[in-house]
C-alpha cells in the first residue's frame, strides 16, 4: 500500500474545497446522501439496460453514528466503485463519476443524476479528520478501501466486503471553542439535516434510533429500545398528480412546512414544461405573519433540484408585491454553482420567476371571482403590499396589479375593485372619484363628500398611507382619470354655475384677499366654492401634493425639509356665512379677520390637521359668545 497524492496537484485547491465553497458545514451530509442516491440510480439504470431482476424498493441508504469512536457512517447498496473508479473519482478533485455516467448514457435526458461537479464528497473534510471509503462494484469480486486525512494524499488497498455498494466512514473532528462537531453524531441532529435537505431523496434513508418504550407486561416500567427508522418521506407531495392529493393533504403539508395554524386561502400546484421545466407547489396564506411588514421579513420560495433542497428562501423567484406567497419550486434545469448552494447564472431562474408571476396573478383573479369572501380576507392581510407594488414599480406593474387591488366605497361601504367601480359609473362620467382619511367614517364626514354623493357619484375611500401615492402613479384606469374630491381637480358644476361663481369671486376679491392676509402664508388663497352643500368651509389643495400626501410625507421625524401642499380655504357660496363675511367686510374688518382665522382653524380640524395656536382660537370663539 503506497500513499498517493491528489491528481489535482495543489493542496491549496483542496483546502479551498473544504473551507471556502460551502456556507454551512451541515451541507456535507446532503452531499454524501446525494452521492449515495446517484450510486443507486446508476445501479437501477444499469439493471434496466441489462434486464436484471432488481427491485428498486431494495435500495437503501443507512446512517450510523457512533459517539464512542466518533465516527459517522453512510452506507448504500448502489453500484459501488472499482479500484480504478476510486482512483479516478476520489483521487481527482472535481472529477464527477455521476456526470461521466450521464454523459456516457444513451438516453441522457432520462438519467436523473444529482451530482455534477465531483466536489461534494470533499465537503466531508469540513467535519472529519479522516475519511474511509469501502466500496465494491456491482458484479465484481473485489472490494477496495480508499483512505485520506486531507490534502496530504490518500491510499487505496484491497479489503473484504460481502455485497456491492459503498460505505463511507467519517472520523469526526474534536470539538473546538468555535465549532460543535459532536452534533453530527446526535440522532436528532442527523434527522434534522436529512429532513431539511434530503427529505425527498427517492430511496429510504434509515438509521437505528433509540427511544423509550413501555416494558411489556408492566404498567409504568420503561425500557430503551433501538429500532430502524426511515428519516425521509421520499415521495414529494408536489411530484404527485393533483388528482391524487386531497385538500387535507395540501393543508397539512402547508401547516407543517410553513408553520401556519390556518389552512391556505389558495393552493397552486402546477408542472410546467418548455423553456423552463419545473414543478411548483405554492400557497396563498389567509393572514400575514407577525413580521411581514417589517424589515426582518424574508421573502422567497424553497428551491429544489431533483428533490434536493438548494435554497431555503430563493428571493429571486418572487417579486416584492407577491412576497406573501409560500411554497417551493423543483426544477431539473437549474445551473448550480460548484457547491450546489446557489445558482451559477439566473437566466433560467428569471424564466421561472416570470412564469410564476403570471400564474400567481391569474390564480388570485380566479380566487376573487370564485370565493369573494376568502379573497377579501386575504386582501385585508396583503392588500397593502399589492398597492405598494404599484407604487414601488413606478406603475410598471399597474396592469398586473390593478385588477387585484380594492378599496372601500360609498356604494354600500364595501370593498370594491376598480373594474367594479367603472362598471357602475354614470353615463358620461369620465372620472373616478376618491377621498382620503384615517377611516371610512372620517372620510364620510368631510364637507366635500356630501355634494359629490348628491350628484350621484360613487367615492372610493382611501384609508392607507400608500393609497393615493399608488393611484397617482397609475394615473388612470380603463381610460378613466382619478380625482381627489378634496383638490381643485374636480369639476361638478355646470358652465352657468362656474360663470356665476367666478363673478362672485371677482366681485369679492378684496375681501377674500384680506382674509388670506389675516390667516397668513399657510394658505395660498381664499375663495368661494359650489362644491359644498351644508358645510360652511373646507380646505382644497392645488397641484400634485394633496393634504393627505402632505401628512404622510411629513411623518418622518428625521426629514428636515417638510413637504407643503398648496392649500386653499374654500367658503360655501350658498351658506349664510358667506353673507355674514360680506357684511363684516363693510362694517368690521377686524372681526372679519377673526372670522377668517376661526373658519380656517375649523377647516383644519375637519381635515384632521392640528391648529397652530389653539389658545388664540379659544379666545376668539369665547369673544363671539359674550
Amino acid at each position: 500500500m503506497r500513499k498517493k497524492q491528489f491528481k489535482a496537484e495543489s493542496k491549496k485547491l483542496l483546502d479551498m474545497m473544504i473551507n471556502s465553497i460551502y456556507t454551512h458545514k451541515e451541507i456535507f451530509l446532503r452531499e454524501l446522501i446525494s452521492n449515495a442516491s446517484d450510486a443507486m440510480d446508476k445501479l437501477y439504470y444499469h439493471s434496466l439496460q441489462e434486464n436484471l431482476a432488481l427491485n428498486r424498493s431494495d435500495l437503501t441508504i443507512h446512517i450510523t453514528p457512533d459517539k464512542e469512536s466518533r465516527t459517522l457512517t453512510i452506507e448504500d447498496n448502489g453500484i459501488g466503485m472499482t479500484a480504478d473508479e476510486l482512483e479516478n473519482n476520489l483521487g481527482t478533485i472535481a472529477k464527477s463519476g455521476s456526470l461521466d455516467f450521464k454523459n456516457n448514457s444513451e438516453d441522457k435526458e432520462d438519467v436523473d443524476i444529482i451530482g455534477q461537479f465531483g466536489v461534494g464528497f470533499y465537503s466531508a473534510f469540513m467535519v472529519s479528520d479522516k475519511i474511509e471509503v469501502v466500496s465494491k462494484a456491482f458484479g465484481s469480486d473485489e472490494a477496495n478501501k480508499w483512505t485520506s486525512s486531507g490534502a496530504e494524499g490518500y491510499t487505496i488497498e484491497s479489503c473484504e466486503k460481502d455485497t456491492n455498494g459503498t460505505i463511507i466512514t467519517l472520523y469526526i473532528k474534536e470539538d473546538t471553542e468555535d465549532d460543535d462537531y459532536s452534533q453530527y453524531l446526535e440522532e436528532y441532529r442527523i434527522r434534522e439535516i436529512v429532513t431539511k435537505y434530503s427529505d425527498y431523496i427517492r430511496y429510504p434513508i434509515t438509521m437505528d434510533c433509540s427511544h423509550s418504550k413501555l416494558k411489556e407486561g408492566t404498567e409504568d416500567e420503561y425500557e430503551t429500545v433501538t429500532e430502524t427508522a426511515t428519516l425521509n418521506s421520499m415521495v414529494p407531495l408536489w411530484k404527485k398528480n393533483k388528482n391524487e392529493v386531497t385538500a387535507d393533504e395540501y393543508s397539512e403539508f402547508y401547516r407543517n412546512k410553513f408553520y401556519d395554524y390556518e389552512e391556505p386561502a389558495k393552493v397552486i400546484h402546477t408542472k410546467m414544461e418548455g423553456q423552463a421545466t419545473y414543478t411548483t407547489l405554492l400557497f396563498i396564506p389567509r393572514h400575514a405573519p407577525f413580521d411581514y411588514y417589517t424589515k426582518n421579513y424574508e421573502k422567497g420560495l424553497q428551491l429544489y433540484s431533483n428533490g434536493v433542497l438548494i435554497m431555503d428562501k430563493c428571493a429571486d423567484l418572487l417579486p416584492d408585491y407577491f412576497s406573501f406567497v409560500k411554497g417551493l419550486v423543483d426544477s431539473e434545469d437549474l445551473s448550480l454553482n460548484i457547491s450546489r448552494e446557489m445558482l451559477q447564472h439566473d437566466a433560467q431562474l428569471k424564466l421561472i420567476a416570470r412564469s410564476l408571476e403570471k400564474k400567481i396573478h391569474s390564480e388570485l383573479v380566479k380566487l376573487m371571482k370564485d370565493s369573494r369572501e376568502t379573497y377579501e380576507k386575504f386582501y385585508e392581510a396583503f392588500g397593502t403590499q399589492l398597492k405598494f407594488g404599484v407604487y414601488n414599480t413606478y406603475g410598471a406593474k399597474a396592469d398586473v396589479l390593478s385588477d387585484l387591488i380594492m378599496f372601500h366605497s360609498s356604494n354600500e361601504r364595501k370593498l370594491t375593485t376598480l373594474k367594479e367601480y367603472v362598471s357602475r359609473m354614470k353615463e358620461g362620467q369620465d372620472t373616478i372619484y376618491y377621498a382620503c382619511g384615517e377611516s371610512i367614517d372620517k372620510i364620510d364626514m368631510l364637507p366635500q363628500t356630501e355634494a359629490v354623493k348628491e350628484k350621484g357619484y360613487e367615492i372610493l375611500y382611501f384609508t392607507e398611507n400608500v393609497d393615493e401615492f399608488a393611484i397617482k402613479i397609475m394615473n388612470e384606469y380603463d381610460g378613466k382619470k382619478f380625482a381627489n374630491i378634496c383638490t381643485d381637480s374636480i369639476e361638478l358644476d355646470t358652465q352657468e354655475e362656474k360663470d356665476a361663481l367666478k363673478e362672485k369671486n371677482d366681485s369679492d376679491k378684496d375681501m377674500l384677499d384680506s382674509m388670506k392676509d389675516a390667516i397668513g402664508d399657510t394658505i395660498t388663497s381664499v375663495r368661494f366654492t359650489n362644491k359644498l352643500k351644508n358645510h360652511p368651509v373646507c380646505l382644497t389643495s392645488e397641484g400634485e401634493i394633496s393634504l393627505e400626501m402632505e401628512k404622510v410625507l411629513n411623518q418622518n421625524p428625521n426629514e428636515d425639509q417638510k413637504v407643503k401642499a398648496n392649500i386653499v380655504l374654500e367658503i360655501n357660496s350658498n351658506h349664510p356665512i358667506a353673507a355674514k363675511l360680506e357684511e363684516l367686510y363693510d362694517s368690521d374688518k377686524d372681526k372679519l379677520c377673526e372670522y377668517a382665522k376661526i373658519l380656517y382653524a375649523q377647516a383644519r380640524l375637519i381635515e384632521g390637521l392640528s391648529v397652530e395656536n389653539p389658545t388664540e382660537l379659544s379666545n376668539m370663539i369665547c369673544g363671539l359668545m359674550v
